[in-house]
């Protein structure tokens, strides 16, 4: 199974800087994205640590591997599912450490959403309102929850989804990385086939653009950079509200159909603080 992939962040059209941060690294089929938190208290520095130990931890040498000591893991998981897990939590410390011991960082958070695929296996690692959805067959699936307290409250029926959709407290997170010095990482395992689309985004990207219209463009575009592109300009056109980042993965097997043409490859916005490709 071949795999193509492409990322584009933007500032949006309303803020002046952008505090989100991706990367894929295609030799290992890992990608990661964040979303920072914290304006003037450097939300673009966590995201950006965030998505460094990720990629590094995750990047190093299996007999350098430090003990799983963060997480108590399914013993059914494998091991690179326990190690992305791992990873999260450690740019959790990191987060949370370097706002300690830098005043003006006090207060600054991020989410994440990585992804990595081993063969038909994909691990994703979650923490916060960035999301993970798969395309397959035309139907896009949500992979991840919200950590936010308007999903929440959807999940508890104290709101419907179209009341969460206008509520002022969109922003207003459960679980961040960097808030405490323990996170709960949601963590997942999924089967992957031939032609399945994964798609990361950050919320500049699911506050503007709906569901029928994300999958409608991956279903419309095949090119994984030129989808992404289009997400990032479709969320700008109705709005650009916040910055927003699009990671798209396409699956499929090399000699079939439009794949046997697909170029793996990897782009950023032209206004981005994000990084592409990789090691």
């Amino acid at each position: 199974m071949q795999i193509a992939s492409g990322g584009v962040t933007n500032v949006g059209r309303v803020r002046t800087n952008n505090e989100d941060s991706f990367q894929i690294v295609v030799a290992l089929n890992l990608f990661v994205l964040s979303d920072g938190m914290g304006g003037e208290a450097h939300g673009e520095v966590a995201s950006a640590l965030a998505v460094e130990t990720i990629v590094n931890y995750c990047s190093a040498p299996d007999d350098q591997d430090a003990t799983m000591i963060f997480s108590d893991t399914p013993a059914g998981w494998a091991e690179k599912t326990k190690r992305l897990t791992n990873a999260v939590h450690l740019a959790n410390k990191s987060i949370f450490d370097s706002a300690q011991k830098h005043q003006e960082q006090r207060g600054m958070g991020a989410t994440v959403t990585a992804a990595w695929i081993d063969g038909p296996r994909l691990s994703v690692a979650h923490v916060g309102d960035s999301r993970a959805y798969l395309l397959r067959g035309g139907t896009l699936q949500q992979l991840t929850s919200d950590h936010s307290l308007v999903a929440e409250q959807v999940r508890r029926g104290i709101l419907t989804a179209a009341e969460a959709e206008r509520s002022e407290m969109q922003s207003v997170l459960l679980r961040a990385l960097g808030a405490h010095l323990d996170i709960e990482v949601e963590t997942e395992e999924h089967t992957l086939f031939d032609r399945d689309v994964v798609v990361l985004c950050s919320d500049g990207l699911t506050r503007m653009v709906t569901e029928p219209e994300i999958a409608g463009t991956l279903q419309a575009e095949p090119d994984p950079v030129k989808a992404a592109e289009r997400l990032v300009e479709l969320a700008n056109e109705q709005g650009g509200a916040d910055n927003v980042t699009v990671i798209v993965i396409r699956l499929g097997e090399e000699s079939k159909g439009w794949f046997s043409w697909l170029r793996r490859g990897t782009r950023k916005g032209a206004e981005s603080n994000g990084a592409a490709g990789g090691s």
